[in-house]
Formats: C-alpha cells, structure tokens, sequence
C-alpha cells in the first residue's frame, strides 16, 4: 500500500513497551487556527520482522496513560501527526450530523441489500464503558494529584502509621472523595469484564439487518470526504479575514456557496466573483488569493 502511494495513520492495537516519562517533550503549534499543546515521544519502529519501518508518535496523557500512534508519514513534525489522530473526531461528527438531519445516503441511493447478520461489529455498550472509565480515571488523576503526599496515607491503616491520623482528619474530605473515585474505577473495570467486546449485527437490530448498496455508499463516503476537506482548506483561507471564523466560519461559507457569482478561469488561477452577501454587509474582503469577493 505504502508503495502504491498510500499512507498510514492509525493507532497502534496491542501491548507495547511504556516509554520513560522523562523521554517525552512538551510540543506547541497553532494548527487550523487552535493552539494544541502534547506531551510527544517521536521513534522509528519495525514490523514484519524488521522488513516494514514505521514511525511512531507516543502521547503521555494528563493521567499518565500513553497513546501510541502509527504512521508512514516522515515528513511532518510530531505534532502534526497527533493532531491529525485525535482530532479527525470532527470529520466523524460531520458525518454522523450530515447522516441523520439530511440523510446524504438516502438522496444518493435508495436501494439497500441484505447485511450479514453474523458479522461482528464493536460492542457499543463497551465503548461506553471505555469513555466512562477514561473520565473516572482522569478523576482519580486529578483527585490524587490535590491530594498530594497524602493519596498513600489514605490507604494505609492508622495503626500502622499513627503519625498519619492529623494528615487524614485535616483531609477526610478528600480521602473520601479519592476512595470513592477509585472504587467507581475498579466498578466500572469489573462491569466492563462482563461485557463482550464484539456482538453480530443481529443484536443490535429488532428488523431485517440490512445496509446500502455497498459501491455506491463507498463512492458517497469519498464525495463526502473530499467536499468536507475542501470545505476545511476554504475555512482556513477564510480565517485570517473574519474574526469568528471558528465559531461562524463554516457557516458563513455555506451562505456564500448558495450566492450567485461569476467565474473566471485564467492561466494559472480561478478568480470567483459573488453577489453581495446581504446579511453581512460589514464583512468585505480584497486581495484574496483563493476568493475575490464583492460586497
């Protein structure tokens, strides 16, 4: 794949070696208009019995968990390939939103065929757990970390450690709070033993299982993907000309692709003139590269 031009980006499954924390480097960019700050651990990592070199980009997390990312790309900086993986959520959310307020798959195509109802899928009811005991263990974390030198003594019996019996009387208030998060924890682990990580289609189904046509959803999936980055590349031609680009920005852009405009196409650029824009008659822009918009 690799060869054929394709790259890879994706998390690496498994138990691999923990890296030393002092190892991993505080890194800093403005990336799509947003300050992102991680902790990152950079290294070039073989599979395939050494045949197959990779690079691989470690996160440390706030509650010292560790997030291994996979990668064939060398030629962007570490913090760039993190933030491609933990942030593509949005691409994702766009997909479920544009799913199931304008059913996209639906105009396209009406014709479903029949689902294998014993393919097996990840159990949804898992990955509720996994979000929750994320959230419980960054409490934990966090709880731990107010309560300093003492997160011990609250597990050790004041028989043992006399000395200790100010400590915890000064802050029962928050051993308390430290215990409880910590059984929430082991609760939530041990209800999650209980519950399979893969279930078939079937269950999740009271009808007939069945999906769209699987050529034409593959070839919606690639418009959808490629509508959605060019809107993204539009967006950050956009931001240094409008303040709110981030919290109205794709917005306003959807108003202006319903305007009416001209076209012109030249040697070497594609000039695009539109209509005023009426509802924003204080927004005006000159001497864009990508846009020459009249107001």
């Amino acid at each position: 794949m690799i060869k054929d031009g394709f790259d890879i980006l994706t998390y690496r499954k498994g138990t691999c070696r923990r890296i030393n924390e002092k190892r991993f480097v505080r890194r800093r960019a403005q990336l799509d208009g947003r300050c992102v700050s991680y902790h990152l651990h950079d290294q070039a990592v073989r599979f395939l019995k050494g045949k197959l070199r990779l690079r691989q980009v470690v996160r440390l997390c706030d509650d010292g968990h560790q997030v291994q990312v996979i990668t064939s790309r060398w030629d962007l900086r570490d913090i760039e390939v993190a933030y491609r993986m933990f942030d593509r959520w949005r691409q994702e959310n766009f997909f479920k939103y544009m799913r199931e307020e304008f059913l996209l798959d639906a105009l396209v195509d009406y014709h479903v065929e029949p689902e294998d109802p014993t393919r097996t899928i990840p159990n949804p009811e898992r990955r509720a757990l996994d979000k929750e005991i994320r959230a419980a263990r960054a409490e934990v974390a966090k709880l731990e970390q107010e309560y300093g030198a003492g997160a011990a003594a609250a597990d050790n019996a004041e028989q043992r450690r006399p000395t200790m019996r100010g400590f915890k009387i000064a802050h029962s208030k928050l051993g308390k709070k430290l215990r409880v998060a910590r059984g929430r924890v082991t609760t939530l682990v041990d209800q999650r033993r209980e519950v399979p990580k893969r279930i078939e289609v079937r269950d999740l189904s009271d009808g007939a299982v069945v999906k769209l046509a699987t050529e034409r959803k593959h070839l919606t999936d690639i418009i959808k993907m490629v509508a959605y980055q060019a809107e993204s590349d539009l967006l950050a031609l956009l931001r240094p000309h409008y303040a709110r680009a981030d919290q109205e920005g794709r917005t306003l852009l959807h108003d202006l692709f319903a305007l009416t405009g001209d076209i012109r196409v030249s040697d070497s650029e594609l000039h695009i003139t539109l209509a005023p824009l009426k509802r924003c008659p204080e927004i005006t822009w000159t001497g864009c590269s990508d846009w020459d918009v009249l107001t």
